[in-house]
């Protein structure tokens, strides 16, 4: 993962180029949140996440598989959704080879997205990413945070479990692994788990698939 946020471009050329000496071949392209307290003038040299990655074909060419973000539910400071697409369209433009979407739990969002997204042309393979859940008041805080939405019926039965650890964890279990199945169905180019340092959960849901 490189975000641009925060840097220049000097310095990011120098991050490139440590990445091709040490022979990284695939890079995830962000902008990046700045820190909490961080004024406007800590932004760096470029604004966008299509900056960075034209700015990797400029000094690299095709030397990196470069991915970017992609968001199926709207990015939570885009102004609608057709403005989402069009910033999508313009990382797809500047080089981008593929995408990882933020996580969601409505698979008829990423089907519609997807459907959008090959309207306007855009044909390179976008993942679905996956967030296992273990916790539901992180849960909450990390959707919040970015925009993901928890299906109503999903947030109720959560929060019906109250402390229950197992019970938050066996249902998470069911609903992402029928989650994936649904998007495998609909022949998604893979799944990118967001583990959160947390292998088990993931791997739970991959042997209910099927796919140990």
């Amino acid at each position: 993962h490189l975000s641009c946020i925060g840097s220049t471009r000097d310095e990011l050329a120098a991050i490139l180029q440590r990445y091709a000496e040490q022979g990284v071949s695939r890079i995830v392209a962000l902008h990046g949140y700045l820190p909490s307290g961080a004024g406007a003038g800590s932004i760096g040299d470029l604004k966008f996440a299509n900056e960075l990655v034209a700015l990797i074909r400029e000094l690299h060419g095709n030397r990196f598989h470069i991915e970017v973000a992609a968001y199926p539910e709207m990015h939570p400071q885009a102004p609608n959704f057709e403005r989402d697409l069009d910033n999508f369209k313009r990382k797809v433009n500047a080089g981008a080879d593929s995408a990882i979407t933020q996580y969601f739990y409505n698979a008829d969002a990423y089907d519609s997205f997807v459907n959008a997204c090959a309207d306007r042309g855009i044909d390179i393979p976008i993942v679905p990413g996956i967030m296992p859940i273990t916790n539901f008041s992180n849960l909450v805080r990390f959707s919040d945070a970015c925009g993901a939405e928890i299906p109503r019926w999903l947030r109720k039965r959560l929060e019906a479990y109250g402390d229950d650890v197992a019970s938050i964890r066996a249902l998470g279990t069911d609903v992402v692994t029928h989650l994936c199945q649904r998007l495998l169905d609909m022949d998604a180019p893979g799944l990118h788990f967001y583990t959160m340092n947390q292998a088990e959960p993931t791997l739970a849901v991959w042997d209910r698939l099927g796919l140990s």
